[in-house]
């Protein structure tokens, strides 16, 4: 089972990302799971909440559990865990932008790099015999970061999500806090324009991919842009 598979199994039987909290004080929480184990002596199964706080692993015994299947026991240990007070919902900071501690959860959850569409993509890439950077700076000294990047090239390749970049098949507004959402998607899609422009200048050839693109499509017009330009060399834009 994959590290994220795991952690959606310990999500559904806890309820919720946010209700794996255990509080740590001063406002700080850490997010736990529950180990089962079984002693063969015994027969019986045990259950224990461990979680990490700066980098120190720790356990708590919850106690046994006898459910039939291992998503029911998860869902039994996490109960006991909550009656007994070792976990709680983890609260919502005063002004955070987050509706609630579920959304606020979602959204940290959220990653800024190595997506499964961004993983898929390279793959692909890597099937048209190309070789590349990843989560790189095309421009050391621009503040702008491509998914992957040929250096030789000057090809900057970025996935997007089709929330947070306003994508005009998917994107579907929020409803809370609508307003917030609503000039938050739009500084990104600002943000892109820029970066756009600002990588163009300095030579750079930009391809932005959507996240519900088929990658193999997606890959052989990438392996085409920089085949094309290996071939015949980068435009310098400032000789212009």
């Amino acid at each position: 089972m994959t590290k994220a598979a795991r952690s959606a199994e310990q999500d559904r039987a806890a309820g919720g990302l946010h209700r794996r909290a255990v509080e740590l004080g001063q406002g700080r929480y850490a997010r736990a799971s529950i180990a089962l184990r079984l002693y063969r002596s015994t027969r019986r199964i045990r259950a224990y909440l461990r979680w990490s706080d700066q980098g120190d692993t720790h356990e708590r015994y919850v106690g046994e559990v006898d459910a039939t299947t291992r998503a029911a026991n998860l869902e039994q240990a996490w109960n006991s865990a909550r009656e007994q007070g070792f976990v709680t919902d983890e609260q919502v900071p005063a002004g955070s932008w987050a509706s609630s501690p579920a959304s606020r959860a979602v959204m940290s959850a959220n990653k800024g790099r190595d997506t499964k569409p961004e993983k898929l993509l390279r793959s692909a890439l890597h099937r048209h015999g190309l070789r590349y950077r990843v989560g790189a700076r095309p421009v050391p000294d621009l503040r702008r970061t491509a998914d992957v990047v040929f250096t030789k090239a000057r090809v900057a390749v970025f996935v997007d999500g089709c929330y947070w970049h306003g994508c005009p098949e998917h994107h579907r507004p929020a409803k809370k806090g609508a307003e917030f959402w609503q000039n938050k998607i739009a500084g990104n899609r600002a943000r892109d324009a820029e970066t756009n422009v600002a990588l163009s200048s300095a030579g750079w050839l930009v391809i932005r991919v959507w996240e519900h693109e088929d990658p193999e499509q997606a890959a052989t017009e990438v392996a085409k842009a920089v085949r094309s330009r290996q071939a015949t060399g980068p435009v310098d834009q400032s000789s212009l």
